[in-house]
């Protein structure tokens, strides 16, 4: 079963709204926001270094298991569309690993 895994880079809503859209896709078995796993450097040195980063978007890990491939291109269609219309920015992993 394809696994896709996107990251939103947008407020929450925006991310929820991606969710409950993903949710109603015929043939989704499962929607999950992830933990962000990967740590993030502040240098002791840096320019930003004790700032926080609440100015920004949020970024928002997101796990998607579709029952095949035409599925999975549903997703990613319907997925693009809505970020477009909501101004959020959505990076989709590397298609080859949607199958791991």
């Amino acid at each position: 079963m394809p696994v896709m895994r996107m990251r939103v880079t947008g407020s929450e809503a925006s991310a929820r709204a991606i969710g409950n859209l993903l949710q109603s896709i015929d043939g989704v078995e499962h929607v999950e926001e992830v933990a962000d796993l990967m740590p993030h450097a502040d240098d002791d040195d840096s320019s930003s270094s004790g700032l926080t980063d609440d100015q920004g978007p949020g970024v928002h890990e997101l796990e998607v298991e579709a029952p095949n491939d035409l599925a999975v291109s549903r997703v990613r269609d319907a997925v693009e569309a809505l970020a477009f219309d909501l101004e959020v920015m959505v990076e989709f992993e590397n298609d080859d690993d949607w199958n791991s």
